[in-house]
Parts: C-alpha cells; structure tokens; sequence
C-alpha cells in the first residue's frame, strides 16, 4: 500500500521535534480526518538552518513531515516557498489517493511557518 521511502520516513523520521528559540512555529489540523503537524524553523542567515517537525495522524502524514523537512532545510525562503506538491510526493514515492491529503497538510504547515517570516531578511 504505502512505498518503501514512506514507511521508511514513518518508521526512522528525519528531524523530529521541536526548534528552540524557533524563528516561526505552526499547528495545523486537517478537520477531515484529525491528522495534525507542528512545524518550527529557526533561519542561519537567509536560509532555513534547522526544522523539525511532529505529527499526530497517519503513516503518510509522519513520512511526509519528515520528508519535507529534508526538502527544505538550507534552502532560503524564497526557495521553501517554491516547493511543489509533486517533488514531496516523489520524495515519499508517491501516496495511495485516500492518503493524499497528508502532503496537503504538509504544504500548509510549510506555508503557515514560511508566513510567519514576512517582512524578515
């Protein structure tokens, strides 16, 4: 059901927890189905130096946090903004259609934090 890259960020996940002193830090829930992701980030200059992620929900929803924090960390915000549903999908190796909306819920966290940093250098 699930691809091996997405049990495998379920089963040993890339960066989870929380940033101190983070620099933004978001909850999202997705009301259909009660899966919730908390992102915090914390910038090195102009890019995103340390993020880290939990996740209360499904398999794809953990494999996805974890997935998306690998995508953007060094990245600047510029380049975290341009992140596009199709390369967090190809990092998990794709999702079933009934567990699609854990990369949305992944994107909206991403863009929730990004949000927080407006107006920063």
């Amino acid at each position: 059901m699930y691809s091996s890259q997405v049990l495998d960020h379920f089963e040993h996940p890339r960066n989870a927890g929380v940033v101190a002193d983070a620099d933004a830090s978001v909850q999202i829930e997705n009301p259909a189905c009660g899966d919730i992701l908390k992102l915090s980030l914390k910038l090195t200059g102009e890019r995103i130096g340390e993020i880290r992620f939990q996740a209360k929900g499904c398999v794809a929803s953990m494999a996805c946090g974890s997935a998306l924090t690998e995508l953007v960390c060094g990245k600047t915000v510029a380049q975290a903004k341009a992140l596009k549903k199709d390369e967090l999908l190809q990092a998990v190796g794709g999702l079933p259609p009934a567990s699609m909306h854990a990369s949305h819920l992944a994107l909206d966290a991403l863009g929730a934090a990004l949000g927080q940093l407006t107006g920063r250098s």
